[in-house]
């Protein structure tokens, strides 16, 4: 039986930007993609201004400036995969199904850390550190003590999002699996009932504290202590949350293909892989309405 193309490409569509994704909880930039690979998305230029009981005339006549935000779109394609003819007709379980959807949330996986690359900003301005009690690190090669995610935390980054006038509605937080624990652990039992009685599992969310809709991924990312992103795995790294308002990032899907190549006469089966164009970026220059909060270092207490 031959593989329904249109099924499996829209499965990959609605699984990319599904409602309980984070990556959905952004500006939709697809009408602006251009020929599948490169995203423009028009900015508007400043107000021309206001004038109270105006006693000067003619008016300054001025012209607005517009600019546009571009990206392109980064490729994924996933390795193609053989599966023998026997496997198809001797098994008792779908293996070509099987092999399809695992090769589907890896593709998922890749895309949607590629996403918080793209959103984690780290410019010293956008970034706040932890302030909790120490705890042990837990980014993957690192070593030694760091401030654990509490409340106080997702605090600062509500007042930095009030300071610069970022909407209450549409605000998120993404943590990993152990910020998550953490920030549970600093919750009062009254403030922890509150919390979880504000989630929303159809949408993603966990908890609201703050204003921020919070959601839970095992990891999100691992920067320097200065925050930028790891490029190379060190002991001093420390592991970073993402906030952001959904309007203040923008996510973009170009093309989505499957190739395939059924009863190949040299691999005596049938031949499967996928191809998906995708991307993201902060919306503005300014990071308003992102942040990063990192780790930071700790010390151990004295006896």
């Amino acid at each position: 039986m031959a593989v329904q193309k249109e099924i499996w490409l829209a499965s990959i569509v609605e699984l990319l930007f599904a409602s309980n994704s984070f990556m959905s909880k952004a500006f939709n930039a697809d009408e602006y993609v251009v020929q599948g690979k490169t995203v423009h998305i028009p900015q508007a230029g400043a107000a021309s201004g206001v004038s109270k009981n105006r006693s000067s005339l003619p008016a300054t006549v001025s012209k607005r400036t517009d600019t546009d935000v571009t990206f392109v779109l980064d490729e994924y394609t996933t390795n193609p995969v053989h599966i023998p003819h026997a496997d198809t007709v001797e098994l008792s379980y779908d293996k070509r199904e099987s092999v399809l959807r695992q090769d589907k949330l890896k593709l998922l996986d890749e895309v949607a850390n590629a996403f918080i690359t793209s959103w984690l900003p780290t410019a010293a301005t956008s970034i706040i550190k932890t302030t909790g009690e120490a705890v042990t690190a837990h980014a993957p090669s690192a070593t030694g003590l760091r401030k654990a995610f509490c409340k106080a935390d997702v605090l600062a980054a509500m007042t930095k999002f009030n300071a610069a006038n970022i909407p209450q509605e549409g605000r998120y937080l993404l943590l990993d699996a152990q910020m998550y624990s953490q920030l549970l652990k600093d919750l009062t039992q009254s403030e922890s009932m509150a919390f979880l009685a504000s989630a929303d599992a159809q949408s993603g969310v966990v908890g609201k504290l703050y204003s921020f809709n919070v959601m839970l991924r095992s990891t999100v990312a691992a920067v320097t202590t200065a925050g930028a992103l790891v490029t190379e795995a060190a002991a001093t790294d420390c592991c970073a949350a993402l906030a952001w308002h959904e309007q203040s990032v923008c996510r973009a899907l170009g093309e989505v293909k499957m190739f395939d190549n059924e009863d190949d006469p040299t691999y005596y089966g049938d031949i499967y892989s996928f191809l998906v164009r995708a991307g993201g970026r902060i919306m503005r220059n300014d990071n308003a309405g992102v942040l990063s909060i990192i780790q930071d270092t700790a010390v151990a207490a004295e006896n």
